[in-house]
């Protein structure tokens, strides 16, 4: 490479859509950096690639970048020798013409290597390829990046010219491009790269930044336009003053944990300063759930909550401006915030003039799915399929609950505070439950349903709440695979992933006894003549979300594939048989045992009219009457251990079999010529292969 040094690029835009903000400055940065990469003029193993992201920039520095490329040396591909070169190894009139189209000429023929290509010989001729400068890289890079950018929104914009119209995620009204001092005069947007920028809107020493140097980039910003460049630096800096506000407005008191709300505001603001805020404590009456989502939702703050969890009347504000006196800002934001807290307060009161079971018969006008009726229909059939499920787990009363929770579940879906908030679907509905002065078990099976609503989320808090969030995910399940709406891909319009991992959470973590495939058909006759039967689809969708869920967990494909080969359907077993596979796998007779296996299993495939019973009279051989008297010896005690769910025992049992099924299949001709004693053997190995395999298939685990 020529001589090296440090490269700025910035795009300076309008206000850009702070969600996207981060990606975008990651994106811009690795879109460049790759580029120049791949042109010779940077070293990724070396160059240090740093991104810049605020409302009003995408940026980035990166250190070590040449001026020039150096050149490359290529071995260009002509034809093949048998086109290019005549019976006397003269050059042909093609040969000639496509030297002449790279630059060169008869001379060169000489030069020109043979190789084979797989079909034929073919010419070479060796060259140089000049090395890009970096303007031309940059260029292209600049392009490419612009290009490539993950925009959520594309608007349309004139240029400066009057004439021409651009589209990007935002106008650009600046573009700098410094090879250490030196302007890189790069074109986009209808600009041509300078050195000036521009800082805070209200708060920069100076409207133009000159930019001196790309390695003075960060700090001119900061010093001269009260700007941190940086979004990470940006965000830290937020964090820190949001903990130490809250320090000061109370020793117990915490900002509320939202990282995505702290991504959000890092996008929104150059300079943060965190302030102190605080509203009239009556409005700790509402549901705080309400008050907090009004507050980060509309106005970006940060909630303060004491030690409990519990929310105070007081909240920070990450404001853009640093005023010597913040008394009209914090004021400015109280005043804001108030008429937001007090629709809360009158969307909670006017809800709770009415009961959660006087709003179900106002779901019969709230459409589900144009081919599975309304909201009110379906209400019906997950409630029918929760007092199913109540009944298998408890008793009449648990049943009984959960029909009645399952009934009102969806009731607070027609309230205004959920009109406003849908986030508080569910949430609310326990508020208004408890209101009408049900029970606390259905109060919080109504919020509980929803859950798991994403992965790592809590499973809900009692069995009322299991059989209703079961029946709901059920249903969706269930009724959509019977219209035909099966995801695709990476299409899943309904969550129906979701829903399958939820229900596989809630079976195995909560020790259900339930079986699933018995669950997927109880609950098709709750859809009468609406669906068409398609459990078997749903099976086998159920089973391959449960195998992803299990290899996560950390068990090998081998293990997975073992245990679910016997598709068992009382999942909180699966735990337990994957242990035992595990530990099985470590015993020294595993691998015999896994080959015998895989083995016997190929036999009896082949094989037709099996039976199962083993008549001692036809054991001719030693080591058949030995491999049946050990299997008669270790049943009992296999078949013990696996009723009392001890599977692992009941595999350790099988090490005593190794011996003998080694010596049996070494000494003994399972097709034997005599009919009935080749039935007889073929007897003795379904016996033992159905022995063997009653945790797992354990031929899965042979190499």
């Amino acid at each position: 490479m020529s001589q090296q040094a440090n490269l700025l690029l910035e795009l300076f835009v309008e206000e850009l859509p702070p969600k996207a903000l981060f990606k975008l400055g990651e994106a811009f940065a690795g879109a460049l950096s790759q580029s120049l990469q791949a042109q010779g003029l940077c070293d990724l193993n070396v160059s240090a690639v740093t991104p810049y992201a605020t409302p009003r920039r995408l940026a980035v520095h990166i250190s070590q970048v040449a001026a020039q490329a150096a050149d490359k040396a290529v071995n260009q591909k002509l034809m093949p020798a048998t086109v290019g070169l005549d019976a006397n190894g003269q050059p042909t009139p093609a040969l000639l013409k496509k030297l002449s189209a790279l630059g060169a000429d008869a001379s060169a023929v000489s030069a020109l290597t043979r190789e084979h290509d797989g079909k034929a010989e073919v010419l070479f001729l060796a060259t140089t390829v000049k090395g890009a400068s970096l303007l031309e890289g940059l260029q292209k890079a600049l392009d490419e990046a612009i290009a490539k950018l993950p925009i959520p929104k594309v608007m349309s914009y004139q240029l400066a010219d009057g004439w021409s119209n651009v589209n990007f995620v935002r106008p650009v009204h600046g573009l700098v491009a410094l090879h250490g001092a030196e302007i890189v005069p790069v074109q986009a947007f209808g600009l041509t790269a300078n050195r000036l920028t521009q800082g805070h809107r209200f708060e920069a020493a100076q409207a133009t930044i000159i930019i001196e140097h790309a390695d003075s980039y960060a700090a001119q910003l900061r010093t001269q336009g009260a700007v941190i460049a940086s979004y990470t630096e940006r965000r830290a800096e937020i964090s820190r003053q949001l903990r130490a506000v809250a320090k000061t407005a109370g020793a117990n008191l915490q900002p509320i944990d939202d990282e995505a709300l702290l991504d959000e505001v890092t996008a929104l603001v150059e300079r943060p300063n965190v302030l102190l805020g605080q509203f009239e404590a009556a409005f700790l009456a509402v549901p705080q759930e309400c008050l907090i989502l009004t507050m980060k939702a509309n106005q970006k703050y940060f909630p303060l909550l004491d030690g409990q969890g519990k929310l105070t009347n007081q909240f920070l504000i990450v404001s853009n401006i640093s005023p010597a006196d913040p008394s009209a800002v914090i004021g400015g934001n109280e005043r804001v915030v108030r008429p937001r807290l007090a629709d809360a307060k009158f969307f909670f009161d006017q809800d709770r003039k009415k009961t959660l079971q006087a709003r179900v018969t106002g779901l019969d006008k709230v459409v589900y799915h144009n081919k599975l009726g309304s909201q009110g229909e379906r209400i019906q059939r997950v409630a029918a399929i929760a007092k199913a499920i109540g009944e298998q787990l408890g008793s009449a009363d648990l049943a009984q609950q959960a029909a009645q929770a399952a009934t009102l579940a969806k009731a607070d879906l027609l309230t205004d505070m959920v009109g406003e908030f849908p986030e508080l679907q569910g949430i609310m509905g326990r508020y208004y439950a408890l209101n009408d002065g049900l029970s606390t078990e259905i109060a919080d099976a109504i919020e509980d349903h929803y859950k798991p609503r994403f992965a790592g989320d809590e499973l809900p808090r009692n069995l009322v709440g299991v059989c209703v969030a079961l029946a709901d995910k059920l249903e969706t399940l269930v009724g959509l695979f019977g219209i035909g709406q099966i995801p695709t891909g990476d299409k899943d319009p309904f969550a129906l992933r979701r829903h399958a991992l939820g229900v596989i959470r809630m079976l195995m973590e909560r020790e259900l006894p339930l079986a699933l495939n018995t669950l997927l058909q109880q609950a098709m006759p709750a859809f009468g003549n609406l669906i068409q039967n398609n459990v078997n689809e749903l099976e086998k969708f159920m089973a391959d979300r449960l195998a992803g869920v299990l290899r996560e967990q950390g068990y090998s494909a081998q293990e997975v594939d073992a245990v679910l080969a016997l598709q068992p359907q009382v999942l909180q077993d699966i735990p337990k048989r994957l242990q035992a596979v595990r530990a099985f796998a470590t015993m020294d007779e595993s691998t015999a045992l896994a080959a015998a296996n895989k083995r016997i299993g190929n036999i009896l495939k082949k094989s037709e009219d099996i039976g199962s019973v083993v008549d001692t009279s036809y054991l001719k051989e030693p080591a058949e009457q030995q491999l049946h008297g050990a299997l008669h010896n270790v049943q009992p005690l296999v078949t013990s251990f696996y009723n009392n769910g001890e599977y692992t025992a009941a595999l350790r049992e099988l090490a005593v079999l190794k011996g003998p099924v080694d010596t049996f299949f070494d000494q003994v001709m399972v097709n034997a010529d005599d009919p009935a004693l080749k039935a007889n053997r073929l007897a003795l190995l379904q016996q033992l292969y159905q022995a063997m395999n009653r945790v797992a298939d354990l031929a899965k685990l042979a190499a």
